[in-house]
């Protein structure tokens, strides 16, 4: 094995990690980045597993949550009530997503313009949600009531194609059904679990015939990466978007679009 997949993979692993849960896409910036850097990943399998270290890193930091709606569950009506919409929220994705398995993982996946293109039109849309003053109707993400709920798992669909981001278009969605920021990025974290998880346990599925002992070892150190740098940012997101809203993510996506825009267009007219 080189030594420098090892590398590329560990820099995918916390680009992961840092923009999993940011309204940035994190599948977008690792696919560009895999391909500026000539890393190819058998099936696009690495791309989608090393979310495990992602998905683990929020179990770690909402364990406790987790661990208090799990036993209030049985006794508390609103405990059980958030537990189906988060279950409704992801049913949209799970159906979507296993039929066009595919189409997402050869075409949509294959296609850099498209990632650095939704880039740019995904961030000048969460500017312009973040800049709305609209007072939020919900301020805990317990509270959503479930039509709102499964019109943001409809919406997390839109995140299948690259660049446009689950997290941002959950956000997003929530933002304009009246939800605050916080409690827009919280039931994004929450429905980040099953989502995140469906579509590692359907990948590998897919495709752990193909996979090669070599291919475990990298997605392994992107998974470790990943899992640190998650951590660091689920700790601390939810009070920086208090404070500062999304703007910071909507400039940062139209910058990250533009370079990789112009960059492809480069490296066509120099092919």
């Amino acid at each position: 094995m080189h030594e420098n997949a090892l590398l590329v993979a560990a820099i995918l692993g916390v680009l992961e990690g840092l923009t999993e849960f940011i309204p940035v896409s994190s599948t977008g910036h690792i696919l560009l980045a895999g391909h500026f850097l000539g890393f190819h990943s058998t099936g696009k399998a690495f791309e989608v597993l090393i979310q495990l270290g992602a998905i683990l890193a929020i179990l770690t930091v909402y364990s406790r949550r987790l661990v208090a709606l799990a036993v209030a569950a049985p006794t508390d009506p609103k405990a059980r009530r958030f537990i189906f919409a988060i279950l409704l929220a992801f049913l949209p994705a799970a159906v979507i997503g296993a039929l066009a398995h595919g189409f997402i993982k050869t075409v949509l996946f294959e296609t850099p313009m498209l990632i650095a293109i939704m880039l740019i039109v995904g961030g000048v849309i969460l500017l312009w949600v973040d800049r709305r003053e609209d007072q939020p109707i919900y301020e805990d993400a317990v509270d959503f009531p479930l039509p709102m709920a499964l019109k943001i798992g409809f919406i997390q669909c839109l995140a299948m194609i690259p660049g446009v981001s689950r997290s941002g278009s959950t956000i997003v969605g929530a933002l304009l059904l009246g939800a605050s920021k916080r409690s827009a990025a919280e039931f994004s974290f929450f429905l980040s679990m099953p989502t995140m998880a469906g579509a590692f346990a359907y990948d590998l599925y897919k495709n752990h015939a193909a996979l090669s002992s070599s291919d475990f070892a990298v997605i392994a150190v992107g998974f470790v990466c990943a899992f640190i740098a998650a951590v660091l940012v689920v700790s601390r997101l939810l009070d920086f978007v208090s404070r500062r809203g999304y703007g910071l993510f909507g400039w940062w996506r139209i910058i990250v679009g533009v370079v990789a825009l112009i960059g492809l267009l480069l490296q066509s007219g120099g092919a």
